[in-house]
């Protein structure tokens, strides 16, 4: 007597032989490179947008190949030159110190490398952020005697927030969409956890409508939160209609 294929729920339930459980954890994987990358991103664009603000020429000659490259090299060859090159570079380089090689962690390597691209981009959208603060703001703060990190925190930071939040959210729903790629890598998140479900089970199309819910989910919790952060960093300001 033939068996009968597994239905939807037995096949997403979250424990064996169900694979729900390896969707979620892959799902939580996804979060947890994209939140990683993005506050790397995060400190990295900020670096950089102040260093091409700071009237360097140096600086901003090197800033400007950084942006520039990572903004015109597409992720996928970005992220497997970086992961493996990068990997090569740095045991070559222990090597030469007398020290054995590592296996770079696929975690920390994720990270790391889509943070490095995450920083181009929020490197333009701060500086655009910080150029649209009115100048006469910042002249005052100076003449309070305020120094450059209390003039920062107190007068730059609250004013480039509401400008650039709106970039920055959607640099987050992308870096999440783009963990899929350290997929190419061998770590494992939501995309490669559904494509081994599914080539286990011969049922594509129901482990990657679900991957597309969690997404989904992912995307609509996180523009419910930007919109509260948003209100909140511009209360005091008109309504935007």
């Amino acid at each position: 007597m033939a068996s009968t294929s597994p239905g939807i729920f037995e096949l997403l339930a979250p424990y064996p032989p169900g694979w729900g459980g390896v969707l979620l954890t892959g799902a939580a994987a996804t979060l947890a490179i994209s939140a990683g990358a993005f506050a790397l991103g995060l400190v990295l664009g900020l670096g950089g947008a102040l260093g091409k603000l700071s009237g360097n020429r140096f600086g901003l000659g090197l800033l400007n190949v950084y942006t520039t490259a990572i903004r015109a090299i597409p992720e996928l060859i970005l992220i497997v030159g970086l992961y493996y090159a990068g990997t090569d570079g740095l045991n070559r380089l222990l090597v030469s110190l007398g020290l054995p090689p590592v296996e770079v962690n696929g975690f920390i390597a994720a990270v790391a490398v889509l943070g490095f691209v995450q920083g181009a981009y929020v490197t333009e959208i701060l500086r655009g952020a910080i150029l649209a603060i009115p100048v006469g703001q910042i002249e005052a703060a100076k003449a309070f005697g305020m120094g450059p990190a209390l003039r920062f925190r107190r007068v730059v930071l609250p004013a480039l927030l509401p400008n650039a939040l709106p970039g920055l959210a959607n640099l987050w729903l992308s870096v999440t969409k783009d963990s899929a790629l350290v997929a190419v890598v061998g770590y494992q998140e939501l995309a490669l956890a559904t494509r081994l479900a599914g080539a286990s089970t011969k049922q594509y199309f129901v482990f990657f409508l679900a991957s597309a819910l969690l997404y989904l989910m992912i995307t609509l919790v996180s523009n419910a939160g930007f919109k509260l952060l948003e209100r909140r960093v511009r209360r005091g300001q008109p309504a935007l209609r």
